[in-house]
């Protein structure tokens, strides 16, 4: 299974988890999160977000704020490229 694949397999319920995971650095169980499973669940999180959740609401969002008489910069149509 793809990487792709696999995120669109996560419900949200898993990923709360995960974000929860990484934010405790626990697993619900209590286990320690490992590095290497904190930056796999990291990667998964900001997948599962760009795909399904508004920009306002997925890790790491910044409000740019806009100053009187002046343009916000265009958000970037850039693609996300994926590790295998």
């Amino acid at each position: 299974m793809d990487y792709q694949k696999t995120i669109e397999t996560i419900s949200p319920e898993v990923y709360q988890r995960l974000l929860r995971a990484v934010e405790l650095g626990k697993w619900p169980d209590g286990r320690v999160v490992t590095g290497e499973q904190r930056a796999h669940a990291m990667q998964a999180i900001i997948a599962w977000g760009e795909r399904y959740l508004p920009p306002e609401e997925r890790v790491g969002f910044i409000e740019k704020k806009q100053k009187d008489g002046e343009q916000c910069d265009a958000p970037s149509e850039t693609p996300l490229k994926w590790r295998e």
